[in-house]
């Protein structure tokens, strides 16, 4: 039992001490660094009649989407921290609104929505980044949308 205890006490101190090394821009989700070469060339964002139906129930959720088609190349290059890269293989905050996924998640409509407004505001692509990497998005609130 000692001899467990004291392998237990050892590992969890190497995750203690290795966590000092990690890198934490390593843990950012997938986004494109550039532009798109052609942003007509994106896949598109959901809009008109495929906005309706039970995956868009509530108004916000149409208004996301709409703002988001107004700054595809800007979506292009941001990561989006529901982590869908992982577990939809999305590459960027971009692939959200190509389906219904950004409709069914409340940190892909706070991006997006944070994105649209930051961009409005003239802020760029790397500052939009920063202050989503920040959490910035996570005080959207999307029902007074």
């Amino acid at each position: 039992m000692k001899r467990i205890l004291a392998c237990a006490a050892l590992a969890l101190c190497t995750v203690a001490a290795f966590a000092q090394w990690s890198n934490p821009s390593a843990d950012i989700p997938a986004y494109n660094a550039t532009p798109p070469a052609n942003v007509k060339a994106l896949p598109p964002i959901l809009s008109g009649n495929q906005l309706t139906g039970p995956n868009f129930s509530e108004p916000y959720q149409v208004k996301a989407y709409q703002m988001a088609a107004k700054v595809p190349a800007v979506l292009h290059q941001l990561p989006c921290y529901c982590r869908c890269d992982r577990a939809l293989g999305h590459n960027s905050l971009h692939s959200c609104f190509e389906g219904l996924h950004g409709a069914e998640c409340s940190t892909c409509m706070k991006e997006g929505v944070y994105a649209y407004q930051m961009t409005m505001k003239g802020r760029s692509v790397k500052q939009i980044r920063d202050g989503i990497e920040k959490g910035d998005y996570e005080s959207i609130d999307l029902t007074k949308l």
